[in-house]
């Protein structure tokens, strides 16, 4: 199963965040992606093997004819 995400979509991750929430938004993407918590606002930077490994799902994927 092939895990597609971009900018900006909300990812759920497999393990919940010591606040409560399990919905993260990608905020940042490159060679490692910074995701911040959708909870509290805390942000947390991954190697991208190792996001693709715990992400679960893309909850909220963003339309990309409405960003520019």
């Amino acid at each position: 199963m092939d895990k597609t995400f971009e900018l900006n979509d909300v990812v759920e991750m497999k393990k919940p965040h010591p606040c409560g929430t399990n919905r993260w938004k990608i905020i940042r993407l490159g060679m490692d992606i910074r995701i911040k918590c959708e909870g509290c606002g805390h942000s947390v930077i991954l190697p991208r093997k190792e996001f693709t490994k715990k992400m679960k799902k893309v909850v909220d994927p963003v339309e990309n004819s409405s960003e520019k």
